[in-house]
């Protein structure tokens, strides 16, 4: 098991050292406890052979799940904050008596920011392992990867990231947003608030990324009146050279920049965009693919102006989400940032622990049956529940970044929005 109180040193750098090559996730000691949940004794355990009835890795005392991200490579500067926030969500759990009267262990394996990779460890984990889930993944690629194992093998996984849609399974609980909740609520948004016409679409080259700009483009064309796409162009994930991308932009005088740029790409992209003369306050960019756990590489000063479309952001005001933050800083460091995804990825193991202990059971067929109608009322980003195609219920917000790396919310839906991850018309 990898566990942090192996290791007593504080983080002592932010995700933009990281980029620089730092390659091993740091370690710090988990919380004791946090104000967040309380803290009751532990419960009369259930008896082993009444809630692991498939081979699992379940004792008397523990239960064994997997964190499956990406510590090392470009993606690290985005799937820290995932690691950092399951194994705070296992912490407080732990420190609320467990799961079904047992407390959580963790095995951590590395992606590596290699999809090949991430399907290799996904069978360690299930057969090897036999953990009785995986919290994991990042990127639809590695998703995408990891699917048939997980499917193949009876596993499940909770993955935190919004993505394309068009996919549903069983073995799969969905906790950022699908592209009806992100990507045409934002688009719809900058339409109206913006009163923009045309678009140049720009991603990383891989299925997210094309998925959801062939979304926005039938969603631009064919519901957004008088509007168009102007430019159209993808780059491999690490790429750093985008200056002839930016000229086009500069000659074509799009409306709307709309970026769907991954990892460590985003650094460059930023930095060239601003040393170009490209100025957000005055060019609107919407943004579906930067949080504040990129803006921790990009630097604030080179990305203030921007738009981005998610569900959630670190400045969110509520109750819950305060708790949230000085938890995490305290585990974490003061210096840490939060974003979408981190947030999501916080939610898999409650939403675990709640419908493992709804199904009276740790086995995955009575997880995957129990798991709809799943509520969570201490979420972040505010109220969640899980919706009978395993994604979940949840607002579509804007935030407008600012020079010190955080967001300013600008628009929130008024109401949860339902998710379908197959919406007619866009396939």
């Amino acid at each position: 098991m990898s566990s942090d109180k192996d290791n007593s040193n504080k983080i002592s750098s932010t995700r933009r050292k990281l980029l620089m090559g730092i390659a091993a996730l740091p370690a710090v000691p988990l919380l004791a406890s946090t104000g967040l949940f309380s803290t009751p004794a532990m419960a009369q355990a259930p008896a082993t052979s009444a809630v692991n009835t498939t081979g699992l890795a379940v004792t008397d005392t523990e239960v064994t799940v997997g964190i499956l991200h990406s510590v090392t490579g470009t993606m690290a500067i985005s799937e820290t904050g995932s690691v950092q926030a399951e194994k705070l969500a296992i912490e407080q759990i732990n420190a609320m008596g467990g799961v079904l009267g047992r407390k959580i262990k963790f095995i951590q394996e590395d992606g590596a920011s290699d999809w090949p990779t991430f399907a290799e460890k996904a069978k360690k984990l299930l057969v090897n392992d036999k953990v009785a889930a995986i919290m994991g993944c990042w990127t639809s690629a590695s998703r995408k990867a990891v699917l048939p194992v997980v499917e193949q093998y009876n596993g499940m996984l909770y993955y935190p990231t919004f993505y394309e849609g068009l996919e549903q399974s069983k073995n799969v609980i969905y906790t950022g947003q699908e592209a009806t909740q992100q990507i045409l609520a934002g688009l719809d948004w900058v339409a109206k608030e913006k009163k923009s016409k045309t678009f140049y679409l720009i991603g990383s080259d891989y299925i997210w990324p094309r998925t959801s700009m062939k979304i926005a483009r039938k969603h631009i064309e064919g519901h957004l009146k008088d509007s168009s796409v102007v430019g159209e162009e993808y780059f491999p994930l690490g790429h750093t050279q985008f200056n002839s991308v930016i000229n086009k932009i500069k000659l074509r005088k799009p409306d709307v920049i709309y970026a769907a740029v991954v990892g460590g790409s985003n650094v460059a992209f930023y930095k060239q965009l601003k040393a170009a003369g490209i100025d957000l306050s005055k060019q609107t960019l919407l943004t579906i693919s930067v949080t504040e756990d990129e803006i921790d590489g990009i630097g604030g000063e080179n990305i203030a102006g921007a738009y981005s479309s998610m569900k959630y952001f670190q400045s969110l005001d509520n109750p819950n989400n305060k708790e949230f933050v000085a938890a995490f800083k305290k585990m974490w460091g003061e210096k840490t940032v939060i974003g979408d995804v981190t947030q999501a990825a916080y939610l898999g193991p409650w939403l675990w622990k709640m419908t493992v202990e709804k199904a009276g059971s740790f086995d995955i067929d009575k997880i995957a049956a129990a798991s709809a109608g799943i509520e969570f009322n201490k979420a972040p980003e505010g109220y969640v529940k899980i919706h009978d195609n395993h994604h979940l219920w949840s607002k579509a917000r804007i935030g407008l970044a600012l020079p010190d790396g955080q967001f300013q919310v600008v628009f929130e839906t008024p109401d949860l929005i339902e998710p379908d991850p197959f919406p007619k018309g866009y396939q």
